[in-house]
């Protein structure tokens, strides 16, 4: 099973924002979209960094209310870990426990392809199981 399965199934649609914008604006764009963090990029497309709400609550925990005039760039994750769409959905999810993030952005060819969260990994691989379940009791039932 990879990344392809994922972002068939949920589609590539993400959400993004310039790295200028400020903290408010952000913020709300995820309680718009009804999401946890948002992929900031440059004029090319390409991944600068993300946001998280952990991000946010981190920075207003630290400096106060007055960061949500600041711009994202100063507050987002820099490093962001990428997947590419034939990452096994295994890695994937040893990846984000060691790395302790839940959203992770899919590059194809370059260009950012689409974003999966741990909850997505986590459904699919429930999907999987109850997949195998069944055919195990089918295969049992006609023996």
């Amino acid at each position: 099973m990879s990344v392809a399965l994922i972002i068939a199934a949920k589609g590539n649609d993400v959400t993004t924002t310039q790295p200028h914008r400020t903290m408010q604006e952000a913020t709300a764009l995820l309680a718009e979209k009804k999401i946890g963090a948002v992929i900031v990029t440059g004029d090319d497309g390409g991944v600068l960094g993300i946001l998280s709400e952990r991000d946010i609550v981190r920075a207003v925990g630290l400096h106060g209310c007055g960061v949500l005039q600041d711009p994202v760039s100063k507050y987002m994750t820099g490093r962001v870990v990428t997947t590419s769409m034939d990452e096994s959905i295994d890695q994937v999810m040893e990846q984000m426990t060691a790395g302790r993030f839940r959203h992770l952005p899919v590059i194809k060819e370059g260009r950012l392809a689409g974003v999966i969260s741990i909850g997505d990994v986590v459904k699919h691989r429930l999907d999987g199981l109850e997949s195998e379940h069944r055919a195990m009791r089918e295969y049992i039932a006609t023996a």
